[in-house]
Parts: C-alpha cells; sequence; structure tokens
C-alpha cells in the first residue's frame, strides 16, 4: 500500500486542566491526544517535542506507529522524559520516520457539558 501523510507535524495549540468530573475515570478525563494514522507498510518512528511559553522544549517522547495501524496517545500519559504538565499551555511537533497523518482531538470534562473538539494538525 501507498504510504500517506507526512513526516514533519505541528499542534501550535496544548492545554490539559487538571480537573475533570468527579469519578469520570479514563474515558471521560480531561486530556489531549495526537491520532496518528500509519497506513504504510513500514513501522513509524515518531517523536514528540514539546514547547512552553517560558521554559526550554521537553522531548523527544518516543513512539512506534506499526505498519497499517493507529494510535492514539494521550498526552497526559506521556511520562518518558518527563510528565506533561498540568494547566500549562504547550504546543508540539511531531516527527516520523515514515510519512504518517496527525489528528489532534481534546476532551474538557471539567463540566456535565463537556466538549469534545478535533483538527487536523498542520503538516508540512
Amino acid at each position: 500500500m501507498m504510504a500517506i501523510g507526512r513526516t514533519h507535524w505541528a499542534i501550535a495549540e496544548g492545554f490539559i486542566s487538571s480537573e475533570s468530573l468527579p469519578a469520570s475515570g479514563r474515558p471521560l478525563l480531561s486530556h489531549e491526544a495526537a491520532c496518528m494514522l500509519n497506513a504504510g507498510d513500514s513501522e513509524a518512528h515518531v517523536e514528540i517535542m514539546l514547547y512552553f511559553v517560558d521554559r526550554d522544549p521537553v522531548g523527544p517522547y518516543k513512539l512506534t506507529v506499526p505498519a497499517r495501524r493507529t494510535l492514539h496517545q494521550r498526552f497526559n500519559e506521556l511520562t518518558d522524559p518527563e510528565p506533561v504538565p498540568l494547566d500549562t499551555d504547550y504546543a508540539s511537533t511531531i516527527t516520523s520516520d515514515v510519512p504518517i497523518v496527525v489528528q489532534h482531538t481534546r476532551l474538557d470534562s471539567r463540566q456535565a457539558e463537556f466538549s469534545l473538539m478535533t483538527t487536523m494538525a498542520f503538516a508540512s
């Protein structure tokens, strides 16, 4: 199958609230995610870098997306080299050694009328 996508992506907006609905559990926990599609025949070696308003970047966070698979990586589950800080504005870049497609999602469950947003990341 022909690979689709790009190898460099940017998500200019990021924020994970420390608040969620009480006892909401993992499915409804406030989070941000990079949803990555690797439609190619080779596994994708992915690196995520985080950028902040008032401190140096953090990363890379290293991931693998198997060939012909998808990975929905929650940013609040990234821990190495350090956890993503809550209640902090950030942006991210995603690089891959093979073309992938990246979509960004956010679930904000601070209120009973929670919101979900999604957008394609910027590709270069």
